[in-house]
């Protein structure tokens, strides 16, 4: 059965793709969920008319996919965990912890679903997880498992930057007297 898809949907296509389904996978989930509408002659000419808005869309999508990339490839996540001895891990970091750390330290959303562990993260350390952020387009997170209260390693603040910030705050509270 062909149908057009109103959003993205995972290994068929994006919004405006014409692509072929399992009839119950269209009449029991696709339609149902407004997520595609049926390939009839007058819904593919609405879908002609609608391109230019569509591409538009995409564009704009791949575009904050593309800076959401280079701002999370850049960055050091940690993520609190009890830790026992030679370092394994009581249970197992989630993606959901993951998203929660990234929310908290750097203010940016992520869907747990989209995060990918190959493996459950059972060790603490530094550990590489992939991000599907929009169709190909992966970011890769360094992601620090340790105990709470433990710095990142090649994270620790320079002496120099926290003594001008110690300054700073002395200047400041000089001044607010």
């Amino acid at each position: 059965m062909k149908v057009i898809l109103l959003t993205e949907l995972k290994g068929k296509g994006g919004e405006g793709d014409v692509v072929e389904v399992a009839r119950g996978f269209a009449n029991n989930y696709l339609l149902p969920q407004k997520m595609a509408v049926l390939a009839t002659p007058g819904n593919l000419k609405q879908l002609e008319m609608r391109r230019k808005n569509i591409a538009k869309r995409e564009e704009v999508r791949v575009a904050d996919a593309e800076a959401l990339k280079a701002k999370l490839d850049s960055v050091k996540v940690k993520v609190d965990a009890k830790v026992g001895e030679e370092g394994v891990l009581f249970g197992s970091v989630t993606p959901q912890m993951i998203a929660d750390a990234v929310k908290a330290q750097f203010d940016v959303e992520l869907d747990r679903k989209r995060i990918d562990l190959r493996n459950p993260i059972k060790v603490a350390g530094m550990h590489e997880v992939g991000v599907s952020l929009y169709r190909e387009i992966r970011a890769t997170l360094d992601v620090f498992v340790g105990a709470e209260g433990e710095p990142i390693p090649g994270m620790e603040p320079e002496v120099e930057e926290v003594a001008e910030e110690v300054a700073e705050v002395e200047e400041t509270e000089e001044a607010a007297e």
